[in-house]
């Protein structure tokens, strides 16, 4: 009776833990295609939420590939939104991925993989070197598709330079949108976290 008492108590406790990493990963996952979904809206360009989208699932999944397939998956969604819906009318058929979307993704996930190093404690200061981080990353890999895939520069290391030095005016509105949506991801969980400390993580495997 004993033995079965506590069997039972066991799998009621992993049953807990279970529904607990299901509701955190659903919380989670809202949050970072709600940022995504912000790219809707009128916004400076390059103010953007991919830096922190990135970070915020690096530091929060319990399973790492998480972590890189759900930031890109909303990423791709508001890309599909914006490219036939928004700007429909400038491209010519329905656009599944835009010129230079790989180099976008190649960043985000560079962005990823620092994140799980940087983030393992989150702290003020780590956030605030990982959320710069991101914003140097996508600059570095995002101009570099400009000139690898595009036409406006010449293809040796004066156009790759050329590149560069156009982009140092949006370089601003990119660490602007990496601080301001890192902090309002992390704030918004860690805060959440506190009031419903459900949300917290679970040393389970899911």
């Amino acid at each position: 009776m004993t033995l079965h008492l506590g069997l039972k108590n066991n799998l009621k406790t992993k049953i807990m833990a279970k529904n607990k990493i299901i509701l955190r990963f659903s919380v989670i996952t809202l949050l970072i295609l709600l940022a995504a979904l912000s790219r809707l809206i009128p916004h400076p360009a390059n103010f953007a939420p991919i830096g922190g989208m990135a970070l915020f699932g690096a530091a929060y999944y319990n399973r790492r590939v998480w972590a890189f397939v759900v930031p890109v998956v909303s990423m791709w969604i508001s890309d599909l939104i914006l490219n036939n819906v928004v700007y429909g009318a400038y491209f010519d058929g329905f656009v599944w991925f835009y010129s230079g979307a790989w180099f976008t993704y190649g960043a985000f996930v560079l962005i990823v993989l620092m994140g799980m190093f940087t983030l393992r404690k989150i702290k003020v200061p780590n956030l605030l070197f990982s959320a710069l981080g991101a914003s140097v990353i996508f600059f570095l890999v995002s101009n570099f598709g400009v000139w690898f895939s595009g036409t406006l520069y010449p293809k040796d290391f004066g156009g790759l330079m050329a590149c560069y030095t156009a982009g140092i005016p949006f370089f601003k509105n990119t660490v602007m949108g990496d601080l301001f949506y890192t902090a309002l991801l992390f704030g918004a969980f860690e805060l959440s976290a506190r009031r419903f400390p459900v949300l917290k993580k679970v040393n389970v495997n899911a």
